[in-house]
């Protein structure tokens, strides 16, 4: 909305910031349709408000709503908080056959006139921002407080696990809190002091978390000292968070809070944190460390409520939970302009399913560059918002330099920030710089070792630095992390094509293909392999196939390139290799590293092709004299 001051209609106030409708009894709980439907047509009072902007706003363009039951219920839950009547309105409209409108006069209440908040605490300037920050500040400064401060620690080096939260409860829509709160724990951990304390990664922990049988056991498999554990429960439009502070080495409970919040007032903590925990760190964080910290946060409730929700489906990694997660990501930065932490999200959203979901680069490639742009204007000191601007440099930009200043200046933000690593891994390796690329990715297997995704883009970095067993090596661990991850099979394939095992490459890239739903990718390679092996007809088939796909959707040109290389149709390479460059098909950056490339590249047309794109040309023939450092990089890596 224009103004994030409360708004005064009849006897009622709403709470934009706050995400709150109030009576004079107090407030009044509204479910979060008809929240944001009251405050859609709050906002465009006494204009009228169509069903289809309605649907749009509420459920997003791709989702189908009957109108009946959705819009018509989300406006007779606000009638009846309100009081209002359809038949004689004094708030709500009904303009039949088009929509609504809001019909009361609405003031803007002067900021002296809002509910008050709890007055800074004297001994610490730092207290008004805890004052605006989210309940995950309230866990992650509470534990460090006890960590180093109230059992009177010395400097030594800690590490600590932050166990998945448990989703307790009947509220079954917000069981996303429970990942959601668990990232942002994890973050805002490992950025107050890298120095002095580690956080595991999540993927770890969750690993780990499963398979163990004890807490003990757990913290020895992480080499954590402590182990958080918490549970959250939602019921009745209230959070109540649960978090034990545990020491592994004798699974003692050392500490422990309970915290509990309004969904709708999750941005106000100042009296549950309390001034003695914001006292002791005030002592271990420098103002401009606190404030960087502070400013990951929202300032609109509702907003970190759209970034959970995305969080939740970019996870899942698919093409229908990309777009969703997409969705809750825009309607988060439509609720809060500046909030770069839900702007690097979209950009990362948008990005990755040129790669993953075969999305037309060109139909999101100025999205993700403005999502990028906005997350470093609205936080610059924030590791995620330049990790989204380097990986756009790196997708679509092709400007590997300026991708690589990006990556590490998220790593320098963030030094545990394991998926910086990786892509500044895959930037050095598409560079040519492999021997760096290598190390780059080891450091992102120690951050993250239990993750399937850093073995999977490990294996895809030792493939380009022509260590096929290593990629093998790593294909199949992460495999076995995650035996549904598609990736994995991918790379997998990919090794066993080049070490001349085209059997189990094929065996695998059935396995990729079912996990990926088709990637162009996965069918691709198929018809390349099939194709070198002397089984023409059926790698035709495969092309014949990618062109029909074609006239109905997006297929990468870069796919029936690697097909038609297979067959040996040279002026048909280039043809799709210049349809490829066309569309800003985001696979040719894969041109420079690529073995299967290395017969085209004394063509004139190849090498004018990578020109044309602005890519380093890599230095393919030093790589066998290399070849036993690199094994031995693989060899320590492991």
């Amino acid at each position: 909305m224009s103004t994030q001051q409360p708004l005064r209609f009849g006897d009622f106030e709403l709470d934009v910031a706050g995400y709150e409708l109030r009576g004079r009894s107090g407030p009044i709980r509204l479910e979060r349709q008809p929240m944001d439907l009251l405050l859609m047509l709050v906002e465009r009072r006494g204009q009228l408000v169509s069903r289809d902007e309605i649907v749009d706003r509420l459920w997003g363009k791709d989702v189908f709503v009957d109108v009946e039951t959705g819009v018509h219920t989300a406006v007779r839950k606000i009638r009846r908080a309100l009081g209002d009547s359809p038949d004689a309105p004094t708030f709500i409209e009904t303009v039949s056959g088009k929509g609504y409108r809001f019909i009361a006069p609405v003031e803007v209440v002067a900021r002296e006139e809002a509910p008050a908040v709890a007055p800074p605490t004297p001994q610490t300037n730092h207290s008004g921002r805890i004052g605006i920050a989210l309940l995950v500040i309230a866990v992650a400064m509470a534990v460090v407080a006890w960590m180093f401060v109230g059992r009177n620690a010395s400097p030594a080096h800690l590490n600590i696990a932050v166990l998945p939260f448990e989703s307790l409860g009947a509220d079954p829509d917000r069981a996303y809190l429970a990942d959601g709160l668990t990232e942002e724990i994890i973050a805002w951990l490992g950025q107050i002091d890298p120095s002095r304390l580690s956080v595991v990664s999540r993927t770890s922990a969750t690993l780990a978390k499963r398979d163990a049988k004890s807490l003990g056991e757990i913290g020895r498999r992480l080499g954590a000292d402590y182990l958080l554990e918490s549970s959250i429960r939602t019921e009745s439009g209230r959070v109540r968070i649960t978090a034990r502070l545990i020491r592994a080495r004798d699974e003692v409970q050392v500490w422990s809070q309970v915290y509990t919040r309004e969904l709708t007032g999750m941005l106000g903590l100042q009296q549950e944190l309390g001034a003695a925990i914001a006292e002791q760190i005030r002592f271990r964080l420098s103002s401009q460390r606190f404030d960087a910290l502070s400013r990951r946060e929202p300032k609109v409730a509702a907003a970190y409520d759209e970034y959970l929700r995305g969080v939740t489906f970019a996870n899942q990694r698919t093409p229908a939970t990309t777009r969703q997660a997409i969705e809750h990501y825009e309607r988060a930065t439509t609720l809060d302009p500046g909030y770069a932490l839900a702007w690097s999200a979209l950009a990362n959203a948008h990005s990755a399913g040129t790669v993953n979901s075969d999305v037309p680069p060109l139909e999101v490639k100025v999205r993700a560059e403005d999502a990028a742009r906005k997350a470093v204007a609205a936080n610059p000191a924030l590791a995620e918002a330049h990790y989204a601007r380097g990986y756009v440099n790196w997708i679509f930009e092709w400007d590997w330099p300026a991708a690589e200043a990006e990556l590490r200046r998220a790593i320098d933000l963030d030094p545990r920030y394991a998926w910086a690593y990786m892509t500044l891994g895959h930037t050095l390796s598409q560079s040519g710089r492999h021997s760096e690329a290598l190390a780059t990715m080891r450091r992102a297997r120690e951050l993250d070792p239990q993750n399937a995704m850093t073995y999977a883009l490990s294996s895809q970095v030792a493939f380009q630095a022509r260590d096929f067993q290593a990629a093998l090596d790593h294909a199949s661990q992460a495999i076995a992390l995650d035996p549904e991850l598609w990736i994995g099979y991918m790379m997998r394939g990919h090794a066993y094509e080049q070490l001349k095992q085209n059997e189990l490459a094929l065996e695998a890239l059935a396995v990729a293909a079912r996990f990926s739903g088709a990637n162009s990718k996965t069918v691709s390679l198929t018809g390349y392999i099939l194709a070198k092996t002397g089984r023409r007809d059926e790698a035709r088939d495969v092309l014949t196939g990618l062109e029909q796909q074609s006239r109905t959707r997006y297929v990468p040109p870069y796919a029936l390139a690697l097909v038609h290389a297979g067959l040996g149709e040279r002026d048909a390479v280039f043809e799709s290799l210049d349809r490829a460059f066309d569309v800003h098909d985001v696979h040719l950056i894969y041109l420079p590293v690529d073995p299967k490339w290395d017969p085209y590249r004394t063509d004139p047309r190849f090498d004018a092709l990578v020109k044309r794109c602005g890519f380093v040309r890599a230095d393919h023939s030093s790589l066998s004299a290399t070849s036993g450092s690199i094994r031995e990089a693989r060899l320590a890596g492991r």
